[in-house]
């Protein structure tokens, strides 16, 4: 019965019923065959080299900066020197 209902809702006909076929046109990118496409206007590159840059800084930045969020915060302990009790392995006596 679920499975009625949910292709009775996502038909064509029933989600866009009454919706006029215009307003159902697509409006996207320019479509093209055998010839160039339409380039992209100056403002826009120059506004994506200056968020690159800035996305790039912000990167480089945090890096210098903030380096023990990858390298950690605290010198990591040698397991070495860490005792079987430390760790949770039974003595032989309880084995």
């Amino acid at each position: 019965m679920l499975r009625q209902v949910a292709s009775a809702v996502l038909t064509y006909k029933n989600l866009y019923k009454g919706v006029p076929l215009q307003l159902l046109k697509r409006h996207g990118h320019a479509w093209v065959y055998r010839s160039p496409p339409v380039a992209a206007p100056k403002s826009h590159l120059i506004a994506s080299e200056i968020v690159g840059g800035f996305m790039w800084w912000w990167i480089l930045w945090h890096l210098w900066h903030e380096y023990e969020h990858i390298t950690g915060e605290y010198p990591y302990p040698d397991p070495s020197l860490w005792t079987d009790e430390e760790l949770g392995i039974p003595t032989e006596e309880e084995i």
